[in-house]
């Protein structure tokens, strides 16, 4: 009798463990899917100040080189001469790219946009023949357009050279203030970042803090401790990291299908240096909060844990 007793007894108290441990198995898996969810959010907001600060170098040359000066030729340049101009010119240092347009371009261009011909009540053809001259970004400044107008000018096939300094000037401005802004941007972002997920690797390791406890008290070293969460941090760290760089990648899809001109900008270049930097900052950062959090909690006494 008492032996029989004494197996439903063994059965109970077994059946309750597996339960127990089921539930506490659970209970942490819910924990790490959440983990590696907040991480991959805050990474991707991260990776995305990465991404802007990578491709507004790209930016900036692409609105600079998208600048036009403008070159009049003198009424007696025939197209033949025009096109001596243009291949003189493409061997200059600071030419990207030259379009030609001839005073017929130039007048039926103006007709479609008028809505009529002014050669008509004029009698004569008033648009000038013109070099779109489109410059390198290190010489869309106003000190170099200078000197470029001054070369240009004394050329006796060129009548005049307009550009657009007011605006030349207003893009470089705003282009550093936007690179300064994504800067400050980036620092408090990863402080940000630092703070949400130091917050939540320490939730998931407080809820652990008196496993850490017995494995003091039976002699087991800071290190090995240590071990098991800083393997779990590595693992979380390293599939945040891969989420948040296929949402960024959905992203940079979704963009591209819309405005397939986004890659003159957002180059490879710069699609790989900011996956890199988003899985760095996803394994540094998690393995320095874990390491962190779990020596804070093996420097507490067993009193201190039952108040925190």
């Amino acid at each position: 009798m008492l032996y029989l007793c004494t197996s439903k007894l063994r059965t109970y108290f077994e059946s309750f463990m597996k339960r127990r441990r089921k539930t506490t198995g659970n209970r942490r898996g819910v924990q790490l899917v959440t983990l590696c969810i907040s991480t991959a959010m805050v990474l991707v907001l991260l990776g995305m100040v990465v991404l802007s600060v990578q491709t507004s170098r790209n930016l900036s040359q692409w609105v600079k080189e998208n600048l036009t000066v403008t070159v009049m030729l003198s009424d007696d340049v025939s197209a033949n001469g025009a096109k001596t101009l243009c291949r003189d010119l493409y061997h200059r240092p600071y030419s990207k790219n030259i379009d030609y347009i001839s005073r017929e371009q130039a007048l039926q261009e103006q007709t479609e946009a008028m809505g009529s011909d002014p050669s008509e009540f004029l009698g004569v053809n008033p648009f000038p023949a013109t070099l779109e001259l489109q410059l390198h970004s290190d010489y869309a400044n106003r000190d170099s357009l200078r000197w470029i107008a001054a070369e240009l000018k004394k050329n006796e096939k060129v009548a005049d050279v307009a550009y657009q300094v007011d605006l030349m000037d207003s893009v470089n401005r705003n282009l550093a203030k936007l690179n300064l802004l994504l800067l400050a941007l980036a620092l408090l972002l990863t402080f940000v970042s630092f703070s949400l997920i130091n917050n939540t690797v320490r939730l998931s390791v407080y809820s652990r803090r008196f496993v850490i406890h017995t494995m003091k008290l039976v002699g087991a070293s800071w290190g090995f401790i240590r071990r098991p969460f800083m393997r779990q941090s590595l693992v979380v760290g390293i599939i945040a990291s891969l989420i948040a760089i296929a949402v960024l990648g959905l992203c940079i899809y979704g963009l591209y299908y819309y405005e397939p001109n986004v890659l003159t900008v957002i180059t490879w270049r710069e699609l790989t240096i900011t996956a890199v930097a988003v899985l760095l900052f996803g394994i540094i950062i998690t393995a320095t909060c874990s390491y962190i959090s779990v020596n804070r909690f093996l420097k507490m006494s067993a009193g201190e844990l039952y108040k925190i």
